[in-house]
């Protein structure tokens, strides 16, 4: 048995299924967003576990049996947003999420390097993307900027929770205006424009690969007879064309959802 787990904008959505794809059961969970100035939209990352765990308990009151038998979790959601860690694993702040339009000016100052940022990141600075995000909380929030010890990505930052690892994956990553989508690898030279290292990132794998497994009270309290593997997983629209098959260059698919997406493999 598996079970899927996406962190939405707006609603935790986890499936429980077989070897045979087949859906046993299905939960959801609602979350809430803040916007305390205009431009802003922040989440608080409490929700996410609190919805999270509800609805492992709702799947394991309608599958008892077969929920207790899964042996691994794979994770999905909203791409870009600043889920900041301290030493201590405490989230330092709510987290930015990916339709925040706060960062505009700092994406100007993100670009303003002596080596062509959109070459190694593949992407033009926007707001939406992670790195600004942390430009402007340098520029304002300078006390929460020296507390950062990781900055992690939502579905990451749940993952960290269950597991207690750091770990991201390639498509979300991505995202981040950090990675060089080349190499497939962090970049210091990306990473210096937000006046971040690599320490300060979570390790990278592929998405189909293992980042620990789920903590032993965890397990206890959920009563899973295995030691349950949980995988890298994907940035929501990454996971949402892999499910729907969308795997070649002469596919696509638009989504018209929270954010609108015109996505096809490359």
């Amino acid at each position: 048995m598996f079970i899927g787990i996406d962190l939405g904008t707006s609603s935790i959505k986890m499936i429980l299924i077989d070897h045979n794809q087949s859906i046993l059961a299905s939960a959801n969970s609602s979350l809430t967003v803040q916007s305390p100035k205009d431009g802003f939209s922040e989440q608080n990352p409490q929700e996410w576990i609190d919805s999270t765990m509800e609805c492992l308990e709702v799947l394991k009151s309608k599958k008892p049996k077969e929920f207790s038998q899964t042996i691994s979790i794979g994770i999905s959601g909203h791409m870009h947003g600043a889920t900041l860690i301290d030493k201590d694993g405490n989230v330092i702040r709510p987290c930015i999420l990916w339709n925040d339009t706060r960062s505009y000016q700092e994406c100007e100052e993100f670009e303003k390097q002596n080596f062509d940022v959109r070459s190694i990141s593949g992407n033009i600075t926007m707001p939406g993307f992670t790195a600004p995000k942390i430009n402007w909380i340098k520029n304002n929030e300078i006390d929460n900027f020296k507390k950062i010890f990781k900055v992690l990505l939502p579905k990451d930052y749940l993952r960290f929770v269950l597991t207690g690892e750091f770990f991201s994956e390639m498509s979300d990553a991505s995202g981040t205006l950090w990675l060089d989508i080349q190499k497939r690898k962090w970049s210091n030279q990306l990473l210096s424009c937000s006046f971040l290292e690599e320490k300060h990132m979570p390790d990278l794998v592929e998405g189909n690969e293992q980042t620990g497994f789920l903590k032993k009270d965890l397990k206890e309290k959920f009563n899973f007879n295995n030691n349950v593997k949980v995988v890298g997983g994907a940035g929501d629209n990454a996971a949402a064309a892999t499910g729907m098959g969308i795997t070649n260059k002469n596919q696509s698919f638009i989504s018209l959802g929270t954010s609108g997406v015109f996505f096809y493999p490359h």
